[in-house]
């Protein structure tokens, strides 16, 4: 797969001011904060909890509208699917069903693979608030850096149809090349086009990567094998969460 270029890697990035609003999270075209580029919307938890303990969304991690804290919230989409289908095919049409259902698990794998080192990068250069981080693999695997990537469709973001907005800001289908199902599975694009990078605001523009900024989530989604793509969103710093309700 590798030597041969059978599957490739894409993936794009994007980082907008934000504020929160209520339970949402509103998202700004420009550092101004004058204008609305779209709203996020995120389900407050609905589990049983001991008295006193907050019910929690994703929108408590960023500052509130007329705060001082100016606040970021980032996206991204990877996929190491390109092309993983029609080499695939080539197994399955040999009758070597083993190979190809291989192809489709180390292409999920890669996938994996390739967000956590997209989540680094995010980390150390561009959103850059980690920029020493210095991590072994076993860090890594327990989650010892600064943030952590909860999911679209996983408990702390179960709405999947937020995705259609988040692949909307990133241009994800035509950057990328992975598009969303009318279910909102993740699946590469075929044929892929080549597109512009999504925007994003102008520190990055400026300087490479983002004056260093606390950053607490992001976000990844995992999906089966015969989609291999993965999404999500980075939210910036939290601040205390709210107690009342």
């Amino acid at each position: 797969m590798i030597d041969e270029k059978r599957v490739q890697a894409r993936g794009v990035i994007g980082f907008w001011p934000a504020n929160r609003r209520g339970d949402d999270i509103v998202v700004y075209k420009d550092e101004e904060r004058s204008e609305e580029l779209t709203v996020l919307h995120h389900l407050r938890q609905q589990d049983e909890k001991a008295p006193g303990k907050p019910m929690i969304a994703l929108s408590d991690y960023i500052s509130p509208e007329g705060s001082e804290t100016c606040d970021y919230v980032g996206g991204f989409a990877v996929t190491t699917g390109i092309g993983a289908e029609e080499f695939s095919v080539e197994f399955k049409d040999n009758n070597d069903d083993y190979n190809a259902i291989m192809v489709k698990a180390l292409a999920d794998r890669l996938a994996e693979a390739f967000a956590e080192r997209m989540h680094e990068r995010v980390r150390q250069e561009f959103w850059g608030y980690a920029g020493d981080e210095t991590l072994s693999n076993e860090d890594l695997i327990k989650e010892r850096y600064r943030g952590i990537r909860p999911a679209p469709g996983y408990p702390a973001c179960p709405e999947h149809t937020e995705k259609a907005t988040l692949f909307s800001l990133l241009e994800a289908t035509s950057t990328a090349g992975i598009e969303l199902t009318e279910h909102f599975a993740m699946y590469r694009a075929p044929p892929f086009r080549a597109g512009t990078s999504p925007t994003r605001n102008r520190s990055t523009l400026r300087s490479g990567k983002l004056a260093p900024i606390r950053l607490k989530t992001m976000l990844n989604a995992k999906v089966s094998p015969r989609r291999r793509p993965s999404a999500g969103w980075h939210l910036a710093s939290p601040t205390t969460p709210r107690n009342d309700r």
